[in-house]
């Protein structure tokens, strides 16, 4: 395993966490798709159990850096999230449909872990709950018609962090699943932060309804 790659995702992930404790904290929202977020708290904590019982790797410590970072975005999303649903959606309905979502992404993940082993696994389960996180960052957008509760640095980090491994795992080392999922992943980030940039720069130009209508034409 190339440690420099490890490190650069490591690096890149850790900086999409910040930012999103950042931005949910203080936009009051949540930064980061909910089901992503079950997902990525759910592979981590079991991933980072699971290599730091087998003795401290630069992997393990980085997982359990990431699970440690979760805990606060999934503060912000039982914080701020039931603002972001209609009304029907009651604290009760919100508190179920939350355990759901989070018991769900366990099951997955362990799911994975019974069918594939621990080795392929963990890359299987991340590659592909990162090119669903990658369609949920352009949803979210697009259901939101605007940038709040997301940022440019969590686009390029995610772009940037989902790269290094694509390199790692599906060049190095050969794998062309990898390869194509990482691929996939880029194509839908790179989108997400093109239509990004693109609201953005249509946001300060106008006020009121005008800005509004402006971001909703770039959006159709």
């Amino acid at each position: 395993m190339d440690p420099f790659l490890t490190l650069v995702s490591g690096l890149a992930w850790t900086i999409v966490y910040i930012e999103s404790i950042r931005v949910g904290l203080a936009q009051r929202t949540y930064a980061m798709p909910v089901v992503a977020l079950a997902l990525n708290f759910a592979w981590e904590s079991i991933y980072s159990v699971r290599s730091l019982s087998e003795g401290v790797s630069v992997q393990g410590v980085v997982n359990l850096v990431w699970a440690l970072a979760d805990v606060v975005i999934v503060y912000t999303f039982l914080r701020f999230g039931r603002a972001e649903f209609p009304a029907f959606v009651t604290k009760a309905r919100f508190a179920g449909g939350t355990v759901a979502v989070f018991g769900t992404a366990y099951a997955v993940q362990l799911l994975f872990l019974a069918e594939f082993g621990g080795h392929d696994a963990v890359r299987y389960a991340a590659f592909l709950q990162n090119l669903l996180m990658s369609g949920l960052f352009v949803a979210m957008l697009l259901s939101r018609r605007g940038p709040r509760g997301q940022s440019l640095t969590i686009a390029v980090a995610k772009w940037l962090g989902t790269l290094a491994p694509t390199l790692l795992f599906g060049v190095l080392e050969h794998s062309s699943f990898i390869l194509g999922l990482g691929i996939l992943c880029s194509v839908l980030d790179l989108a997400y932060l093109g239509l990004l940039v693109a609201v953005r720069s249509q946001a300060p130009s106008a006020g009121g309804g005008d800005r509004d209508r402006e971001v909703e034409d770039v959006l159709r």
